[in-house]
C-alpha cells in the first residue's frame, strides 16, 4: 500500500479531531455510485475492504476517496449526433443550426449515459495529526484538486494549508547539481530534467543516465533550471522531486521491503505493517526534504 506520488500539504496544528468524530463526518459524504444520468461521482470509502472509513494506527490516519466516471467517448457522441442531425435536416428541410446541434448533442449524451460503462479508482490520503502532514497519493494535479474539494465539503473549518519552503525546489536542485553535492541524507540519482526559463522552454532530459556535471553546468549558465531530479533518501526511498515540490515515482528500497516482509502474517497485519513503516519513514524523509530546501517558510 505504499504511496507512489506525493502531493504534500500541511495540516493546521489547530485542527483537532478523534477517530469517531472523523468517521461520522466522512460518512456524511461516503461514496454512492452515480445514477444513470450522473457522468461522475466521488466520496469516501474504507481504505481496507469492509473496514472503517478512517484507518487509524499509532496516531496516523489513512483515508480513501473513490472516483467513478462514465466512459462516453466523444467520437461516439459526435457520430450519433451527426446521424440524428441528418435525420432532422431531412425532416425539417433545412440545415441544422448551431443551437439545434448543441441541443441534439445534449440529448444524445442523456440518451447514452445509462448505457455507458463506469470505471472506478481509489486514491489514498495519509494524515499525520502529530507532525501535521496531509499527503495525497496522486500523480495528477486535477485528482488532488478534486480531493481538496471533497475535504472542503467534509471538514469545517478547512484544515489543509499549503507547504512553502524558503528555497524553491528548482533553485535548490539546480544548486545541488552545480555543486555536484546532494543535501544531507540524500544522494542524486540518474534521472534529471533541465528546462529553460526563457520563452523557448527548451528541455534537456537525462533518463537512466548519469549526468555530465560540466555539461549540466553549461546548460545552467545558458539559463536552464533543474525541474526534475531523481534522489534517494537514506538508502531507503527513491523518488523524483519536481519544481512544484511534488514527489513522483516513490519506491521503498530493499532495506524497507525486507523489514516489511518479516512482519507478514496475514493480509491485515501486512497492511498495518506497511502503513506503520511508510508513515514513519515518510515523516522523516519529508522533514529532511524541507530542511534541504532551507526550512519551512515562516508565516508572513
Amino acid at each position: 500500500m505504499w504511496f507512489k506520488n506525493l502531493r504534500i500539504f500541511r495540516l493546521n496544528p489547530a485542527w483537532k479531531t478523534d477517530t469517531a468524530q472523523l468517521e461520522d463526518v466522512l460518512s456524511q459524504h461516503a461514496f454512492q455510485p452515480g445514477t444513470s444520468q450522473d457522468p461522475s461521482s466521488l466520496g469516501w470509502v474504507p481504505p481496507q475492504e469492509n473496514g472503517a472509513l478512517v484507518h487509524e494506527l499509532n496516531g496516523q490516519l489513512l483515508l480513501s476517496v473513490r472516483f467513478e466516471k462514465k466512459l462516453l467517448p466523444s467520437t461516439v457522441v459526435n457520430q450519433v449526433t451527426r446521424a440524428k442531425a441528418k435525420d432532422l435536416e431531412a425532416e425539417q428541410g433545412y440545415k441544422v443550426g448551431r443551437k439545434q446541434m448543441r441541443e441534439l448533442k445534449e440529448d444524445v449524451i442523456t440518451e447514452l449515459l445509462p448505457k455507458a460503462f463506469s470505471i472506478q479508482r481509489d486514491t489514498s490520503i495519509w494524515i499525520d495529526p502529530i507532525n501535521h502532514w496531509l499527503v495525497i497519493d496522486a500523480a495528477a494535479a486535477a485528482t488532488a484538486d478534486e480531493i481538496m474539494g471533497l475535504i472542503a465539503k467534509t471538514l469545517d473549518p478547512f484544515p489543509v494549508l499549503p507547504l512553502y519552503t524558503e528555497q524553491s525546489p528548482a533553485a535548490a536542485m539546480t544548486a545541488w547539481l552545480v555543486a555536484d553535492e546532494a543535501p544531507v541524507n540524500f544522494t542524486i540519482d540518474q534521472d534529471t530534467e533541465l528546462r529553460s526559463t526563457s520563452e523557448s522552454r527548451a528541455v534537456v532530459r537525462y533518463v537512466r543516465h548519469s549526468v555530465d556535471i560540466e555539461e549540466v553546468r553549461k546548460h545552467i549558465e545558458q539559463g536552464k533550471q533543474c525541474t526534475r531530479l531523481a534522489l534517494t533518501w537514506a538508502d531507503k526511498l527513491s523518488f523524483v522531486l519536481t519544481d512544484g515540490l511534488e514527489v513522483k515515482r516513490l519506491a521503498p528500497l530493499d532495506i524497507l521491503t525486507e523489514q516489511a516482509d518479516t512482519a507478514l502474517v496475514n493480509e491485515e497485519e501486512s497492511f498495518n505493517s506497511d502503513f506503520a513503516i511508510m508513515s514513519a519513514e515518510l515523516n522523516q524523509m519529508l522533514n529532511d526534504l524541507v530542511a534541504a530546501l532551507g526550512g519551512e517558510k515562516a508565516d508572513t
